[in-house]
């Protein structure tokens, strides 16, 4: 005997506008969202099947790990209390933008935040010292001109990491863009402190 499962019903909600509250309830049907100013931003897969499973293609996947351990190297040198390196869409609720909760790539979350985090809490309320962002196919211009703005907005540092050009774009609060390429170092002073990496460390793949 057989039996037939059907597909979580999937229904887009890009552009409709909700508080935080209300995108936390949503079911988890597989599309990948987030929520800007209010407003749900939808970023579907490139198939029905990558639609109905959130993944990530191999090589984003590897550059976030890659990228992730930089992070964790250097914060495993600083002094304690010395917060948190988080990844794979950990969630941040940004204070300061009307209601924004985003799921960002690889983060660095300050001692403070972390301590007015409740244990019980998923995501945090409140903003990261810097969020490392890995574009996909899907991402657009303008995606990405929203999201630094967003970021900015409450004083977020931004990596924009792109695997197929193997450069990392970073962008502070009140200064101009910086872009790295595979030959050059990055270094994360002084919301960093202490931190240096060759770019093309990212990018390894074996």
């Amino acid at each position: 005997m057989s039996t037939t499962t059907e597909a979580p019903s999937r229904t887009s909600l890009h552009g409709e506008r909700m508080s935080v509250e209300e995108f936390l309830t949503l079911p988890d049907d597989g599309i990948h969202r987030e929520l800007i100013r209010g407003t749900v931003r939808e970023f579907p897969g490139d198939s029905d099947e990558e639609e109905r499973m959130t993944v990530r293609n191999r090589f984003h996947s590897q550059v976030q790990a890659n990228v992730t351990g930089s992070l964790i190297e250097w914060w495993r040198t600083r002094p304690r209390p010395r917060g948190a390196i988080v990844c794979g869409e950990a969630g941040f609720r940004l204070k300061g933008t009307a209601d924004s909760l985003v799921g960002i790539d690889a983060a660095v979350v300050s001692a403070e935040l972390v301590a007015a985090t409740d244990l019980a809490e998923k995501i945090y309320n409140g903003a990261p010292i810097l969020a490392a962002e890995i574009l996909s196919p899907n991402d657009t211009h303008d995606d990405i001109v929203e999201t630094v703005r967003t970021y900015h907005e409450v004083g977020t540092v931004v990596w924009i990491i792109d695997p197929d050009f193997e450069t990392v774009a970073v962008h502070r609060p009140g200064a101009q863009v910086e872009t790295l390429n595979a030959r050059q170092e990055l270094d994360g002073e002084p919301y960093l402190p202490g931190f240096r990496v060759p770019v093309a460390r990212f990018f390894e793949r074996d």
